[in-house]
């Protein structure tokens, strides 16, 4: 017995030791808490990942509670930061203002919505905003039910409709763009605010038609089909390119975050990942399927982290906005 108890104490002695010196040894870890949008979110888990790896102290979490639940977190005080696909709505400011949230506004990119059907869908290859609108209107749900009924020539079948939750930017800025009144549209709609959902749901639909962030679409090109979008000036494809130069609209808008501005001046690790964030945001937002802001308007996001710049230069969705003459107000 004794002699097991000379070889057990030493054993646990040095255990005790090295777990003291790792404790003295080892830094605090801090964190940076993200929240929002699903559409922003591979952009900030993009930044997210790369900022750590050269802050080993810093945790960063990122989650998805779509825009509108983000901003809910946000005025709420449980979040750093939260990602939007839209403006904040004057309702939000308010709740913002009520709890005492003062919020600096900061575009990271551009992404289009995609329309998109079922790959073996050979008849619709370009709609019209005119025909989308008729589609999805308030007044559409109970009569507007079959191909047939948008164009003469299509299958006189049911459509079966997919689109972002009602609680996402996403859906707030297609509403607007569409129908021309920002959270309005026919309710029945499959709706999700997990865009891989409707991605499964219209992949396997030949009658099916949704709409969500580019992004998505380029990620799952081999089980979805593009719908052309025609404003009265020709049907365009959503790519880099007709987003970037203003040639897809109204389908085109801009990408936003959100941080506390008690957050940016009080937790060093929240500035230091703002100011990573925007550094890197046009390379890692073309990475994973977006459209970089002009280096000039990043500089002046920038610059508004710089200066506390509080408050937002919209009020709700805007279509076919130029954020770099708001930003430049």
């Amino acid at each position: 017995m004794k002699d097991s108890l000379r070889i057990i104490v030493p054993i646990l002695l040095i255990g005790v030791v090295t777990l003291f010196l790792l404790s003295c040894s080892s830094k605090p870890v801090t964190t940076v808490t993200v929240d929002g949008s699903s559409t922003v979110y591979p952009i900030t888990e993009a930044v997210a990942e790369e900022f750590q790896k050269e802050n080993k102290g810093i945790r960063v979490t990122v989650g998805i509670s779509g825009t509108g639940g983000g901003f809910k977190k946000f005025y709420g005080g449980e979040i750093d930061i939260t990602g939007a696909s839209r403006p904040m709505k004057k309702i939000e400011q308010e709740e913002c203002a009520k709890n005492g949230i003062e919020f600096i506004e900061l575009p990271v990119a551009y992404d289009g919505l995609a329309v998109v059907v079922n790959p073996q869908n050979d008849w619709c290859k370009s709609m019209t905003v005119a025909e989308l609108k008729k589609l999805w209107a308030p007044e559409a749900q109970g009569k507007i039910t079959k191909w047939s009924q948008i164009r003469a020539g299509w299958p006189d079948e049911n459509i079966r409709l997919y689109g972002a939750g009602v609680d996402s930017g996403t859906y707030d800025y297609f509403t607007e763009a569409i129908v021309g009144k920002e959270h309005s549209s026919r309710g029945d709609f499959t709706a999700s605010e997990d865009d891989n959902v409707l991605v499964q749901g219209i992949a396997g639909d030949k009658y099916a038609l949704g709409f969500f962030g580019l992004a998505y679409y380029e990620e799952n090109k081999d089980k979805l089909k593009l719908v052309a979008i025609d404003n009265g000036k020709g049907a365009v494809y959503p790519s880099l390119e007709t987003v970037k130069n203003g040639t897809y609209q109204p389908l085109s808008r801009p990408l936003f975050v959100y941080v506390r501005k008690d957050a940016l001046e009080k937790k060093p690790e929240v500035k230091a990942f703002v100011e990573f964030y925007l550094k890197h945001a046009g390379k890692l937002s073309k990475q994973v399927g977006y459209i970089p802001l002009p280096e000039n308007v990043y500089a002046l996001v920038e610059k508004r982290v710089a200066n506390l710049k509080t408050g937002t230069v919209f009020s709700g969705s805007k279509v076919g906005v130029s954020i770099e003459q708001l930003l430049s107000k």
